[in-house]
């Protein structure tokens, strides 16, 4: 069985969508429609933007989505079985499966993007990148640490990412070294995606999409805040409401699909993180994309 997954944020760099836009019609009015929705021209930052304009969480978010989203209806015979995506990732798996419009879609990426932008000006936080310690090592850590600070990407065992208050992260980043930690590294980004402190965002998001239609999807969607299936439209909603707080489950995620009976995984967006996790978490699955 194949499984379509879908990038976050942090898989963007320039050039991204550009051979796809002048060889592929059907990309191309995409592109411009998503340029008209944004009421930007995002596609000139992607083709040719610097790596900072790139960063900017506004662009990013849209720019990752749109890309993976043309591939997904640049594809022909496009009939997923199952799909899956990490973070801002979800999004672009939700359009492929039929459960939401591009235009939908693009609109609440946006609205996201915007939101978690704001909520990462209320507070300086930040998150740390943790190699080579196990999940209650890291879980304890944070719960002992004082201020406010959690794991909030489950990404491949002995890899996950920490999120919270600038002095909370870098505490917990010198007990995770002195507990065995291999690294402990304080990533360059805008904020504490993916903890309490996303709460501002969270609830602007859940206004946003509980006046969204969504579908019952084509296939399953493993969603990132409890790695299980879903093809519920109420269900799918909360759970992408939950998700801007609550971390992202991504090995959990790939483990349940390939016990669901996933052998093949298709990354479908800019780079190759997800099949690199992939191939860390399921030595024995098959991993391909398009970007």
């Amino acid at each position: 069985m194949k499984a379509f997954v879908f990038p976050g944020q942090g898989a963007q760099f320039s050039g991204m969508g550009k051979d796809l836009y002048n060889t592929n019609p059907l990309a191309q009015e995409l592109f411009e429609k998503a340029n008209a929705i944004l009421g930007f021209s995002i596609t000139d930052i992607m083709f040719s933007g610097t790596d900072e304009q790139l960063k900017e969480t506004k662009v990013t978010q849209p720019a990752i989505f749109i890309h993976s989203v043309v591939l997904s209806k640049c594809i022909k015979d496009f009939h997923p079985q199952m799909v899956a995506g990490h973070s801002l990732g979800e999004f672009s798996a939700l359009v492929a499966a039929g459960a939401l419009s591009f235009e939908d879609g693009l609109r609440l990426v946006s609205a996201r993007a915007m939101a978690m932008q704001k909520a990462c000006e209320i507070t300086p936080s930040t998150m740390a990148a943790v190699l080579g310690a196990d999940d209650k090592t890291v879980e304890d850590i944070c719960a002992e640490t004082p201020g406010i600070i959690v794991p909030a990407n489950y990404n491949c065992k002995g890899q996950l990412v920490i999120s919270g208050e600038i002095e909370a992260v870098k505490t917990a980043c010198d007990k995770l070294k002195a507990a065995g930690a291999k690294r402990a590294l304080v990533l360059q980004v805008g904020g504490a995606f993916h903890s309490p402190l996303m709460e501002p965002a969270r609830e602007e998001l859940a206004a946003a999409i509980e006046r969204t239609h969504f579908s019952a999807p084509l296939c399953p969607i493993y969603q990132n805040t409890d790695a299980m299936p879903h093809t519920d439209p109420s269900e799918i909603k909360e759970n992408l409401i939950k998700q801007l707080t609550a971390p992202v489950r991504w090995r959990q995620c790939v483990e349940k699909m390939w016990e669901d009976g996933a052998r093949e995984f298709v990354e479908l967006g800019p780079g190759n993180v997800l099949q690199n996790l992939i191939t860390k978490i399921l030595p024995d699955s098959t991993t391909s994309g398009y970007q």
